[in-house]
């Protein structure tokens, strides 16, 4: 679930232009999110579209709550705002391991 946390840390920052974004979740499919909420906010994050990071976040929760989880944080996805590269690498990595995952491309016993 850590890789699922990351990438949605990632998703959901102002550290990616909304193209970038769009482009990442096309390359994922919500079945490599294995937890139901990570899952929906995958999905949620999909169908908000090319919009600033800003407007996504305001958006998220009454979608999530919407989406049958009136009790979750969004704030563990909504960190950082601000990162230093090896935070930024490490958050693209992960988003490349759910990528691999899809495609079959992951080793077995992948750490979540």
């Amino acid at each position: 679930m850590e890789l699922e946390q990351k990438a949605l840390r990632l998703l959901c920052s102002n550290l990616i232009q909304p193209a970038t974004r769009v482009d990442l979740a096309a390359l994922l499919d919500p079945s490599v999110f294995a937890d139901p909420l990570h899952r929906v906010i995958f999905e949620e994050i999909c169908a908000a579209g090319e919009i600033p990071a800003a407007h996504l976040r305001a958006l998220l929760p009454a979608r999530i709550t919407n989406r049958g989880f009136p009790d979750f944080d969004l704030s563990v996805f909504l960190e950082p705002n601000q990162a230093s590269e090896a935070e930024i690498e490490q958050l693209f990595s992960s988003v490349l391991t759910l990528v691999e995952l899809r495609h079959g491309e992951g080793a077995s016993g992948t750490e979540n």
